[in-house]
């Protein structure tokens, strides 16, 4: 069995690459509202079927909303952010659940780090193509999978990106 890795997906993958010239034209704001939506569209549900009682990750998704509304404060923020890690520490022994968690905790934080927008997009591929193909399939079948999930990240961004935004992000990519 390979080992898994709590992320999938290449940098260096064409889609990969326009994902991330799609995002330097983007302003934070629109970065952060479709990460938000993404990973409580794509990975809650998925999280919720393992643990149903635990709404935590709903709350910190809800609570996310009210900072990019303007009802929290960028410090209130962040304290929600630092509490909620001991949610990995919940899930750390099971890779879905915490490639889920680590995915929606990066992508709560995209409006200050605008380059949180790519790190989790990383994780959450990792979390949907794991809860697809099961755990024990080969490396190549996971690679061509987060291909797959990759393109639909892309498309889901293409389908909200606003032309010629104001104030797009300005990121310094180190990868």
């Amino acid at each position: 069995m390979v080992k898994l890795k709590r992320m999938l997906g290449d940098i260096d993958d064409p889609t990969v690459v326009v994902l991330m010239a799609l995002i330097e034209s983007q302003s934070a704001e629109t970065l952060a509202n479709w990460s938000l939506n993404y990973v409580e569209q794509n990975l809650l549900s998925i999280y919720q079927d393992k643990y149903p009682d635990d709404a935590r990750l709903k709350h910190i998704i809800c609570e996310t909303r009210k900072y990019l509304a303007g009802t929290k404060t960028k410090k209130e923020q962040r304290m929600l952010l630092k509490e909620a890690k001991e949610l990995i520490k919940d899930v750390e022994e099971t890779i879905v659940p915490l490639a889920i968690v680590r995915a929606i905790l990066i992508a709560c934080a995209t409006k200050d780090s605008p380059t949180n927008t790519l790190d989790y997009t990383f994780y959450a591929v990792a979390a949907i193509v794991y809860h697809q193909a099961g755990l024990c399939e080969n490396k190549e079948i996971y690679d061509q999978l987060a291909k797959e999930e990759f393109k639909k990240v892309l498309k889901s961004l293409q389908l909200i990106a606003i032309d010629n935004e104001n104030n797009p992000v300005k990121v310094k990519w180190y990868c």
